[in-house]
């Protein structure tokens, strides 16, 4: 089944002021901004998702970016609890939104988890150990999944955010990966298609069956997707990209409703 619903949130304001672990702090533009997050959501309605919009959190900079709030699955949905210690009042409405499409359960203290770490293939996920995921967060998500029969996996990334900087799924059972942030043979079996050298930052990629949402800033990669057989609508994501945004960040992807 395709997804249907994607769960957005307005930009705020406030984005100046928004987390940064890998990039200098540079000027946002935010009339651009909100175009690019704009042209975003019209590519998820072109391809025929519903998009549920949240308003813009005007006191909490890195809301748009939902992704991190939580780990949504055909069963269920676990509400994360951010490593960034200003990102965790972001779940309260996530849940909510989901509240009616989905189970919710959650990460507690100790542990941290971002959903921007947490790459799903099939029934296996993998969770990046990272800044903002620690082991606890890990171990939970995985003792919380285990009765719906998914596996899940720590792996080790370098020099990035989030896992799914460095690498996303663009098959079920494929994935387009950026080799300087991880090493590739910890995603035994997966079929693999690599980066453009050079493009930091372009393994992260929005799959919609064969279609994929993708940044206009790496056209090399792009023509790789294409000519892996994915149809590529390419996006300026430039200043989404200053807040060290991918477009996976940016929404949550649903298939039907498990509530009701």
């Amino acid at each position: 089944m395709k997804y249907n619903l994607a769960i957005t949130r307005s930009p705020s304001a406030t984005m100046a002021n928004c987390e940064l672990t890998h990039l200098d702090r540079v000027q946002i533009d935010m009339g651009l901004l909100s175009r690019q997050h704009a042209r975003y959501v019209e590519i998820l309605e072109e391809l025929e998702l519903e998009v549920l919009e949240l308003p813009a959190e005007p006191t909490l900079p890195d809301a748009v970016f939902v992704e991190d709030a939580a780990v949504v699955l055909d069963e269920l949905a676990v509400i994360t609890r951010p490593g960034a210690e200003s990102r965790r009042a972001e779940t309260a409405s996530i849940a909510r939104a989901l509240s009616t499409h989905r189970r919710v359960l959650h990460i507690e203290a100790p542990g941290t988890l971002d959903g921007g770490d947490v790459l799903v293939l099939g029934r296996q996920l993998y969770v990046g150990r990272s800044t903002r995921s620690n082991q606890e967060g890990i171990e939970q998500l995985a003792r919380i999944l285990s009765p719906f029969n998914y596996s899940v996996a720590g792996v080790e990334v370098r020099g990035c955010l989030h896992l799914k900087s460095a690498a996303c799924a663009i098959g079920d059972d494929a994935l387009l990966i950026q080799e300087d942030w991880l090493d590739p043979k910890q995603f035994q079996g997966a079929r693999l298609l690599h980066t453009q050298p050079g493009e930091d930052g372009a393994a992260n990629v929005v799959r919609l069956d064969r279609d994929v949402i993708f940044p206009l800033a790496f056209p090399r990669t792009a023509e790789r997707l294409e000519g892996y057989g994915l149809r590529v609508h390419q996006l300026d994501y430039s200043e989404l990209a200053k807040a060290e945004g991918g477009v996976t960040c940016c929404s949550l992807l649903l298939r039907g409703s498990t509530i009701g």
